[in-house]
């Protein structure tokens, strides 16, 4: 189709098409492509036995952690009741407020907002107190919403630190951790704080199917969310999960679990400390390794490569990066480039190192 492909040297972004899946779950989805099933009961039993691996409760497969946010939005205002479920976006006499701190509102919380829900926004995005999250609890509340990648921003709050006021009131907790894995400790971290039902990306670290998510979370809750998932009507009808995804990512997370994150961080590490040297060498640019601070972005404990140029903007290096075929995409944060080796495969950081030298120059 003319379509250039990509060195992936930004990290698990949609846009570059997440990550690259094991040959070994393009094997498990072709294996489910031959065969006709009840979707709803495969559906069940792999989110169950995904569970069983994670070592949390319960479990539902989503067509994406965007999906998975308004599924479980919409879980948490109609339960498991089918008139409710099917009423929805309307929520007419039903709890339809989700607290949110100011600055955790993020452009996929749009997802929530197809539930029918509304945000009652919290604070500033300088400052915030528990006591305005209580005082913002009311006989509407539906639920409360944290953003993991937002945690370190100046006007938020640790989740433990909310944890007593939201229990003191019942208010549910969900939580969107799309991209925060690695570390696998991850998995449960969020739970263990008091998270009711945490959402995570299938086509990230995971390296399932790029359309798949997870949410994780209380037996109850989550046996809401099958009832809001597809094949059932309502919201959830319009986000289709086929049997192929539910089988790629049930073998995604076996996977994922294989894997020693030791081994691969040092390997990232590695490749991240051959890119700086060379590039150090070449003298056009002032060059650092280190680890991302800034909020948004994720994984947090993957050594990062910082390049700022000496004679051009970033931006116009990124420009000569991408004019190539492949394409290189690295990140731009302020006056630096920013290169991932999270997705890279081996020796792909030569092909990185070269088109750099040859943009820098």
């Amino acid at each position: 189709m003319g379509v250039k492909t990509v060195i992936n040297a930004i990290g698990t972004v949609t846009k570059v098409g997440g990550s690259v899946m094991d040959p070994r779950v393009l094997e498990t989805m072709a294996e489910a492509a031959k065969h006709y099933v009840e979707i709803e009961a495969l559906h069940k039993a792999c989110g169950e036995y995904i569970a069983g691996l994670l070592g949390v409760e319960a479990c539902t497969i989503t067509c994406g952690a965007a999906a998975g946010l308004a599924i479980a939005a919409a879980a948490l205002i109609a339960g498991c009741d089918p008139a409710k479920r099917l009423q929805l976006p309307d929520t007419s006499g039903l709890k339809n407020e989700v607290i949110v701190l100011k600055c955790h509102r993020i452009l996929y919380d749009q997802a929530i907002l197809l539930s029918g829900a509304r945000f009652v926004e919290v604070g500033r995005a300088s400052s915030t107190l528990p006591e305005q999250v209580e005082a913002a609890v009311s006989e509407r509340t539906a639920l409360f919403f944290y953003v993991a990648e937002c945690e370190p921003m100046r006007g938020s709050i640790p989740l433990p630190s909310l944890m007593p006021v939201l229990k003191k009131h019942g208010v549910p907790v969900l939580v969107d951790a799309a991209a925060e894995l690695p570390p696998v400790s991850n998995i449960q971290k969020y739970l263990d704080m008091g998270a009711d039902l945490v959402a995570f990306s299938g086509g990230k670290e995971l390296r399932g199917p790029q359309s798949s998510g997870l949410v994780l979370g209380r037996k109850h809750l989550i046996e809401a969310c099958d009832e809001c998932c597809c094949p059932n009507y309502g919201i959830g009808r319009s986000m289709k999960i086929d049997k192929e995804t539910i089988a790629g990512i049930t073998r995604a997370v076996e996977l994922f679990l294989e894997k020693d994150y030791e081994q691969e961080k040092e390997r990232w590490a590695r490749m991240s400390m051959r890119i700086a040297q060379t590039l150090k060498v070449c003298g056009n640019a002032e060059v650092r390794t280190g680890y991302p601070h800034e909020p948004g972005v994720q994984p947090v404990d993957i050594l990062r490569v910082y390049v700022k140029p000496r004679s051009r903007g970033a931006e116009q290096v990124l420009g000569a990066l991408l004019s190539g075929d492949p394409q290189i995409h690295v990140g731009v944060s302020g006056d630096e480039l920013v290169i991932n080796p999270q997705c890279l495969a081996p020796g792909e950081e030569e092909a990185v190192i070269s088109a750099l030298v040859y943009a820098l120059a």
